[in-house]
């Protein structure tokens, strides 16, 4: 497939945050950057995303009620029998 290039210039602070987080993923600069570009560009990455926030904020409140808002877990309740549920 032919490749298209695209030159950008950024801030030197903007880059090494890159560069920074780059090496984080064990990845050079450029490749870093051409997997986030790709991943801007991937329409079923961003429909998932989305449906993801919506499934997050419908049940947020429901998932604080089970694990608490500092997500350590709500204590197990117990059956009649003693026994953890």
């Amino acid at each position: 497939m032919p490749k298209k290039q695209i030159n950008v210039r950024v801030e030197e602070a903007v880059y090494a945050g890159i560069e920074e987080r780059a090496a984080a993923a064990g990845m050079e600069v450029n490749e870093y950057a051409r997997q986030l570009l790709a991943d801007e560009a991937n329409d079923l990455r961003h429909r998932f995303l989305t449906a993801a926030d919506h499934f997050a904020e419908e049940w947020a409140d429901h998932f604080d009620a089970r694990f608490g808002p500092d997500h350590q877990g709500a204590a197990p309740s117990a059956r009649k029998d003693g026994r953890a549920a």
